[in-house]
């Protein structure tokens, strides 16, 4: 079997600035990717198949294999592969789910993401990275920018990516209310929809001066995310209160995330946080490198 990881993906910044004539919202996000995150394991069979795993794969359900992202990747993929000839047979496919479903942190498209570069290599097939990312966009728009797993600024509709070497990792805690929220219901509460844009980066070699500059950013789906699932409040005063030197929710909600000054704070504060929220999702962890 090969098993590829997943990882959780944290919109740091997140501005909405405009919307389009077919009802796709612009955006522009600064993204990083955290050592946090599911895993994807796949190998030939003799028939398609697909099984859950993990501590929260009880908010799938197998049944409902079909409208998995993981499953509807492998369809899309080997659609295409076999107009290029490519065999692509059928696979046994076992998804470990370690972070919440539909919480803001990319899950799903970041299983979706996985999948695709799995099955490539499984199936030797190598269609570029523009017609893997075309693929990717058609399964959902945060899927293009989880192919990389790397900090980027996705702009468009999430497709149009830019790498941005961040010189440091940020050490955060995520946690999550266990209430789902659905991201169109946030998107359709925005006061706005035309706000300014990311400012300059600034303090990439310079984790100190980083932090200051997403002082200055924004995530436009917090407010009208608030006002759906008040809980979100919640997460963000008990980051604060845990010792957190910045903290925001990430994409449409409802996970929030603390950085911290260590990794060792970071444990710290989730392990409290444990304690005092023992109904919540909490987990301590690391964004990945540039590399």
């Amino acid at each position: 079997m090969l098993t590829l990881d997943a990882p959780a993906k944290i919109n740091l910044a997140l501005h909405v600035t405009g919307q389009r004539a077919d009802g796709y919202h612009l955006i522009e996000s600064l993204v990083v990717f955290t050592q946090l995150g599911d895993k994807v394991s796949l190998g030939l069979a003799e028939r398609d198949g697909f099984e859950l795993a993990g501590p929260e794969a009880g908010a799938l359900s197998a049944e409902d294999a079909s409208a998995n992202l993981v499953v509807r990747a492998r369809n899309g993929l080997r659609d295409v592969a076999r107009r290029f000839g490519v065999e692509a047979g059928p696979v046994q496919i076992r998804l470990d789910k370690q972070v919440p479903v539909a919480s803001g942190i990319g899950g799903g498209s970041a299983d979706a993401a996985a999948t695709l570069n799995s099955l490539c290599r499984l199936w030797n097939f190598e269609p570029g990275p523009e017609a893997l990312s075309k693929i990717a966009l058609g399964l959902g728009a945060d899927v293009p920018m989880c192919l990389s797993a790397r900090p980027l600024i996705a702009r468009g509709i999430g497709e149009r990516l830019e790498p941005v070497e961040l010189g440091f990792a940020l050490d955060l805690v995520i946690v999550n209310p266990r209430i789902g929220i659905a991201t169109p219901a946030v998107f359709s509460k925005l006061e706005r929809r035309d706000n300014a844009p990311l400012p300059a980066l600034e303090g990439l070699g310079d984790k100190d001066r980083f932090i200051d500059w997403l002082a200055r950013t924004r995530n436009d789906l917090e407010p009208p995310a608030q006002k759906l699932v008040p809980g979100i409040g919640d997460c963000l005063s008990a980051l604060n209160g845990a010792g957190a030197r910045f903290v925001r929710m990430s994409g449409s909600g409802a996970s929030c995330f603390g950085l911290f000054q260590s990794t060792g704070a970071a444990r710290d504060a989730a392990d409290r946080l444990r304690r005092e929220r023992p109904g919540w999702f909490i987990a301590a962890t690391r964004t990945l490198s540039s590399g």
